[in-house]
């Protein structure tokens, strides 16, 4: 039976499974009897890379089948600083995972920043979640965020891109009526701050977020480190409404989110 292994951000946690992607997917995110309703987001290893830190010397010992020949769903190797001790390279495809189970599944892509500079706003996944407003694009953000010169800095970081519509070009006076994030004039004024300052500012929106919609995905997901990072770009949303059409409705509703 085959080993997989996957590095979850809702909550962080390194687990091996005998479940491929989507399978596991599913279990994650609804449980054994489909009673559980949480979203998940998770990448998928390569179950060969060494660490010193992380256990994943004892996947194949942890991962037999059982006695009646019954896959292992899921077996957490660690709970604790597991983004940062993953490699770069050990990075596979990412799977986004709507409450009731529906399973998208993301490829790194080429980034390209945007031509001009403008307000940004990250909800970080990993290994905090604040939501943070910001003038940097998201290598820049990688960059700054994983600076070992820097007093608070982290070893690697997790996150995505969220809309903010009319606000990105215009702070003060934009309409914020599609915008699905609380504290609206919070955020109004956080976004004011990090333009007047420029430079490489940022700024906190809140503190810590436990869960936030996927409709509001601007462009996609990234994980990095210094100068690497990798993205992997969302679907536009008519290739969701034509290609992904199951979990763009879950996504969208209620339940889904």
């Amino acid at each position: 039976m085959k080993n997989y292994l996957y590095l979850s951000l809702i909550p962080e946690a390194l687990i091996a499974s005998n479940l491929p992607p989507e399978e596991f997917g599913v279990y994650f995110a609804t449980g054994v009897f489909r009673r559980n309703c949480d979203q998940a987001v998770f990448f998928e290893l390569d179950p060969n890379f060494k660490s010193d830190y992380l256990p994943v010397s004892k996947i194949e010992e942890l991962t037999k089948p059982h006695e009646d020949g019954s896959p292992h769903k899921s077996v957490y190797l660690s709970v604790y600083r597991v983004l940062e001790h993953v490699p770069m390279s050990a990075f596979k495809n990412l799977y986004v995972v709507t409450s009731d189970g529906k399973v998208l599944e993301l490829k790194p892509g080429a980034f390209e920043p945007d031509a001009k500079q403008h307000l940004y706003l990250y909800q970080d996944l990993g290994p905090c979640r604040p939501r943070v407003a910001s003038i940097l694009n998201p290598q820049e953000y990688v960059k700054r965020m994983t600076d070992p010169e820097r007093l608070v800095h982290v070893d690697k970081i997790a996150f995505c891109d969220l809309t903010l519509g009319e606000l990105e070009a215009d702070p003060e006076k934009g309409n914020m009526d599609d915008l699905p994030y609380k504290n609206q004039y919070h955020l109004r004024y956080c976004l004011m701050q990090v333009r007047n300052k420029g430079g490489k500012n940022n700024k906190v929106v809140a503190r810590s977020v436990d869960d936030f919609l996927y409709r509001s995905i601007r462009k996609g997901f990234y994980v990095g480190a210094g100068d690497e990072m990798l993205y992997y770009p969302m679907p536009s949303k008519e290739q969701l409404e034509n290609e992904h059409y199951l979990w763009w409705r879950s996504a969208q509703s209620a339940f889904g989110e």
